[in-house]
């Protein structure tokens, strides 16, 4: 057994006795409710399980949480699909999902949910040349599955909100 604490979606949580190989997704799921990170593949590839760690440099990373021991998260900041929401009020890539109809079944929603507010984080940050949009959107949710096959949305949902905002791109 191991004490773990750490921050989650903005408030602290621990210490907590768990488990030393308790997956960091049956922690989230079983010791703090909260259900929107999937368990799905079990093997780290198909990236339904990401969640956001937040950095002290600022920067900003998603880590599978299927492959990753509870324990690899003590002391961090993590952000699940459940933090991003302002009340009923979604987030501009949770909306821009729903007005495309991005997701059918759901399953991969809060992977891919976790991976493109990343995405747009680091856009912010330093933002991509508008005729490299399509490879950015590739590397960054490439490795992401849907067994639905929603890709086209995802990527249309994204690529729209991409590039309804200027400061994420610069000509070229």
């Amino acid at each position: 057994m191991a004490t773990l604490s750490m921050t989650v979606n903005g408030q602290p949580v621990g210490p907590h006795e768990v488990p030393d190989a308790l997956p960091m997704v049956d922690y989230l799921n079983d010791v703090l409710g909260l259900t929107g990170t999937k368990f799905s593949c079990g093997i780290g590839v198909c990236h339904a399980c990401v969640v956001i760690v937040d950095e002290p440099d600022g920067t900003s990373r998603t880590m599978r949480t299927c492959i990753n021991g509870a324990m690899a998260f003590a002391g961090k900041s993590v952000r699940t699909v459940e933090g991003h929401a302002e009340g009923t009020t979604l987030s501009a890539v949770q909306q821009a999902f729903v007005d495309h109809f991005a997701f059918q079944c759901g399953y991969c929603t809060s992977g891919f949910v976790n991976e493109a507010t990343a995405l747009m984080e680091r856009l912010e940050k330093t933002p991509v040349a508008r005729s490299a949009v399509e490879a950015t959107l590739q590397e960054a949710l490439g490795e992401h599955i849907c067994r639905c096959t929603g890709y086209v949305r995802y990527y249309e949902a994204m690529r729209d909100l991409i590039l309804s905002r200027p400061e994420l791109t610069v000509e070229g």
